[in-house]
């Protein structure tokens, strides 16, 4: 029966999105560029969900428990991607743009890392876990990636006096330019991230003018797949090796073989420790190749109707509320999660009279559309509403009540993650997946961030747990 009703709310889910896309093309041929975005955003949600692809999971799971099949499973769909992303490059089809290069993203990754640990799932994973009817992710992604972005990237007053004066100068100049410019994080994007250097491995090697090998060699070889490969040597060496090699001793000596290992063997244990989980490896071969069939979508989609930015789409319409000063709403043209939720909590805010139009986050550069015009939004919404449905045929979805302890938790690690998202302007996704397989050296910097701050988050639990299971014991 619990089956059946599963399956039945399956087809129910896909349904409606069905029925939600025609509806959009009904309304005006322009918003199949917003469900481009959703059924895409679907597909994520079904492959998440399956393959259990968590950045906060994977990090637990070796520093934890030494289990590094989830980390294993990122970085297989991180070299496929880069493949995929060269490819789109050398033909001129690609969305992707670097991000400014800086000791930020460090600092950034470290935040978002603790955040995501205490929160119990990253930005993308805390997704697919409300999918799965998880309360304590629905927690984070509300207060902390929705309200308390938009909070983050408004708030002035006090935290001015935090500014450096030689920000607070340049801030000047635009703001005598009309620049809304009002909040601490104005000042930091205009007097800080804007006169960072931005460029790709590709753009370095090549001189600036980068042909198809470049991407190539430059891009997916040396910024991606190498130190990919480096990274699940690392894993291997100081994680599943010691077992391996013993297991195959044993083997050698029960065969009654020498008992000693070469090269191959060692080769053997890396590819037995990348086919742990043929679910997760699968799942991130799928990953990757889907995100470099979703900017091939996105860039066919703003070539069909000669634009650069779902904006322009929304002026024709005569959304003009919805746009930025520029004419733009955020439209990354590639998978990307935290950007629409703080839109989602400006939109909130917005509703009880806070004025989010006065910043440069949303003011200027991203707009603050309607959340039904929102295009990103319906990418995370499809996240959520792929993974319900998968969640629904495996017979995992399950509703979870949160604990006093774990609302805590996703209050705290939610606001943190919110926090390291904002000044990298991007994610374990949009900062580091993406930029990492898009040629980007800032991907690197910020997934080291991350793995730094995911470290001191599991030292952090794993210290609060004994020492909160030592009070019970003394108590008992």
């Amino acid at each position: 029966m619990e089956e059946k009703r599963n399956t039945m709310w399956a087809y129910v889910i896909t349904g409606a999105l069905i029925l939600i896309t025609l509806i959009y093309a009904s309304v005006d041929v322009y918003y199949m560029y917003l469900a481009v975005y959703i059924w895409f955003g679907f597909a994520y949600g079904l492959m998440l969900q399956y393959g259990r692809f968590c950045f906060a999971s994977a990090s637990r799971d070796l520093f934890a428990a030494g289990v590094p099949r989830m980390a294993v499973g990122i970085l297989v769909a991180l070299m496929f991607f880069s493949v995929i992303q060269a490819i789109l490059e050398s033909v001129h089809m690609s969305t992707f743009h670097p991000a400014p290069f800086g000791i930020h993203m460090l600092i950034a990754g470290c935040i978002f890392g603790v955040g995501m640990v205490l929160a119990g799932g990253c930005a993308s994973g805390s997704l697919y876990k409300v999918g799965e009817g998880n309360m304590t992710s629905l927690l984070a992604v509300i207060f902390g990636l929705c309200l308390g972005q938009a909070i983050f990237v408004d708030v002035g007053g006090v935290f001015l006096k935090l500014v450096p004066e030689a920000w607070m100068d340049k801030a000047a100049q635009y703001k005598a330019a009309g620049f809304p410019i009002t909040s601490w994080f104005d000042h930091y994007l205009v007097g800080y991230v804007w006169h960072k250097p931005q460029f790709t491995v590709a753009k370095l090697i090549s001189g600036g003018n980068p042909d198809a090998i470049h991407y190539f060699i430059g891009n997916a070889l040396i910024n991606s797949i190498i130190p990919a490969l480096l990274i699940m040597g690392i894993i291997y060496y100081f994680y599943p090796r010691k077992v391996f090699l013993k297991r195959k001793k044993k083997a050698l000596k029960k065969a009654g073989k020498d008992p000693v290992t070469t090269f191959s063997d060692e080769f053997a244990g890396i590819w037995a420790m990348i086919t742990a989980s043929k679910r997760t490896s699968l799942m991130g071969i799928l990953v990757g190749i889907t995100a470099g069939l979703h900017i091939l979508t996105m860039s066919n989609m703003q070539s069909k109707f000669g634009i650069k930015n779902f904006g322009e789409l929304l002026i024709r319409m005569g959304h003009t509320a919805d746009v930025s000063m520029k004419g733009t709403v955020f439209d990354p043209g590639y998978w990307y999660i935290t950007s629409q939720e703080g839109q989602v909590g400006a939109w909130i805010l917005e509703k009880f009279g806070w004025n989010m139009h006065d910043n440069m986050f949303f003011g200027y550069v991203n707009g603050l559309p309607e959340l039904w015009r929102n295009p990103a939004l319906w990418m995370s919404l499809g996240i959520i509403f792929g993974a319900m449905v998968m969640a629904r045929l495996n017979n995992e979805f399950k509703f979870k009540v949160p604990s006093p302890e774990l609302i805590a938790w996703a209050f705290s690690g939610g606001l943190l993650m919110g926090a390291g998202s904002r000044p990298s302007l991007g994610c374990n996704i949009g900062a580091f997946f993406i930029r990492a397989a898009g040629g980007d050296p800032n991907g690197w910097v910020y997934g080291t961030g991350m793995v730094i701050g995911a470290f001191v988050g599991v030292a952090f639990l794993n210290w609060f747990t004994e020492r909160r299971m030592q009070k019970q014991m003394a108590n008992f």
